[in-house]
């Protein structure tokens, strides 16, 4: 057992934690052979978190599927289930090529064995070779375990954020325009801003440039995965315009019923299931007992924030509890709680995940009332509800955990964790608003000019034509339709009805 625990360290990067010893002197005496043994084990363990964690979170691609589709027409559900389950393979090609060595070349931790660097990050260390290195790393014979572990828990969130336009853009975006966002977003749109952030990059280096806290955090993505997908798709849904039916010849909006409310809620629940893989195991190692912390604080949010986006709906307009707004109410508390869940108290979770839904409730009808159609409330969701997550690290971080994060060109030593307003602390929040500011002109930029620049290059443009949307895209656009027994003729008389 020792041989083959010491054998996976090595292959995996070696052993460079201070409480280990080298392998050979391991093998030579009895008692640092213990330890050694030891510290292989934690790896192993901590290497097996980070893959368990990462199931959890491509599990999440089912519970996105559901609720796009639940929220959705009949008559596209096949298309829209299918942009679902398309893009866990396009972004992954596209990650594995460019935009995994792009975003994490200078990454390193020793907790599960990745200790050595592939390369340098976009901006941070000033060392860009991951045209050099990035790939062979994959394909070649320099591949080891614990970057393909760090590798896999990676895609897995990038995946998050090529999914969440597919929601805001359904039911009117041509089938190859939709490929193209899936490799370009693997590739190069995500990549940019988690190489800026969690990649060592210059956000994450503001503690030292500018002296705002530890740096721009994240722990595990409100802004890196949620508000980036949240931007693409209030660019998306801008270029492609809304669906037919959506707004009335008085400009008013009128409600699309999704044809299908379980289901939206049951991909509710799996998406609840696998968060806890998407922020507990963003400790990266099972040895690091906070995820215990992460867990509750994640489930915390995610029911405050489903019970105050019933009530709120329920004092206010039809006075009735509406299951979309539950739903999205507790998305809204996860996507919120995302980036603090490691920092901040129950008590704190509780306030973040309600205030979270309450904005988010209020944004769905804000976009909405200024013609932005978005089927399923990703914008709102994941941008808005992501940019809050971010600035709640500034604000509620309680400076219990976080001493070590963003430890890479750091001058200055700081002793405490993370800490935000509430311990009196304001460089924090300052660096969370320059992640934020950053977010929505850099990022959205990028993304605007990407739709745009494809939409204007693509014969007929990014959005499907109007005969197949009303239709339905099952058929023009897939060659099948979701429920046969719903097929209905093209009339003007069908848009608007699931």
């Amino acid at each position: 057992m020792r041989s083959r625990l010491l054998k996976l360290v090595m292959i995996s990067g070696g052993i460079t934690m201070a409480s280990m010893i080298t392998a050979t002197a391991a093998f030579a005496q009895t008692e640092p052979a213990t330890k050694a043994d030891l510290g292989a084990t934690n790896i192993a363990l901590n290497m097996l978190w980070v893959v368990l964690g990462a199931v959890l979170v491509v599990f999440m691609q089912a519970g996105f599927a559901l609720v796009e589709t639940g929220f959705c027409q009949a008559r596209h559900a096949a298309h829209v289930v299918s942009t679902n389950f398309a893009i866990f393979g396009l972004g992954l090609v596209g990650f594995f090529f460019i935009g995994f060595p792009l975003a994490f070349g200078s990454f390193s931790y020793a907790s599960f064995g990745l200790d050595k660097p592939v390369g340098g990050a976009l901006i941070g260390s000033g060392n860009w070779i991951f045209l050099h290195k990035g790939p062979l790393m994959m394909m070649g014979k320099g591949y080891a375990p614990a970057a393909l572990a760090f590798f896999f828990y990676m895609v897995a969130f990038m995946d998050t954020t090529a999914t969440i336009p597919t929601g805001a853009m359904a039911e009117r975006w041509k089938w190859n325009s939709f490929v193209v966002w899936g490799l370009f977003c693997g590739a190069i749109y995500y990549p940019i801003f988690a190489a800026w952030t969690w990649g060592g990059g210059w956000l994450s280096q503001l503690g030292d440039s500018l002296k705002l806290g530890h740096g721009y955090v994240d722990f595990a993505g409100s802004g890196v995965v949620h508000a980036v997908g949240g931007v693409a798709a209030l660019a998306g849904a801008i270029v492609l315009g809304p669906r037919m039916g959506k707004y009335g010849p008085d400009g008013k909006a009128r409600t699309i019923a999704g044809h299908h409310i379980p289901m939206a809620m049951l991909g509710t629940f799996i998406l609840l299931f696998g968060w806890f893989g998407f922020n507990a195991a963003s400790t990266f190692a099972a040895t690091d007992i906070q995820f215990a912390t992460v867990a509750a604080n994640t489930a915390i949010a995610a029911a405050f924030g489903a019970t105050a986006a019933m009530f709120l709906v329920m004092f206010t307009g039809a006075k009735k509890p509406d299951p979309g707004m539950m739903v999205n109410g507790m998305l809204a508390g996860l996507v919120a709680i995302t980036a603090p869940c490691a920092f901040v108290s129950p008590l704190s979770s509780a306030i973040i995940g309600s205030l979270a839904a309450i904005i988010v409730v209020k944004a769905i009808g804000f976009f909405e009332a200024r013609g932005i159609d978005d089927p399923v409330g990703a914008i709102s969701v994941h941008g808005v509800g992501g940019l809050f997550g971010v600035l709640c690290v500034g604000i509620f971080a309680d400076g219990k955990y976080g001493k070590g994060w963003n430890v890479l060109t750091r001058q200055y030593t700081i002793d405490h964790g993370i800490e935000g307003v509430v311990k009196g602390k304001f460089g924090q929040l300052g660096a969370q608003v320059i992640g934020m500011v950053v977010l929505c002109t850099v990022i959205f930029g990028i993304v605007y000019a990407f739709f745009s620049l494809q939409n204007k290059l693509t014969k007929g443009g990014i959005r499907s034509d109007e005969a197949d949307e009303m239709i339905g895209l099952d058929i023009p656009e897939m060659g099948v339709l979701a429920y046969p027994e719903f097929e209905r003729p093209a009339s003007k008389t069908s848009v608007g009805v699931s």
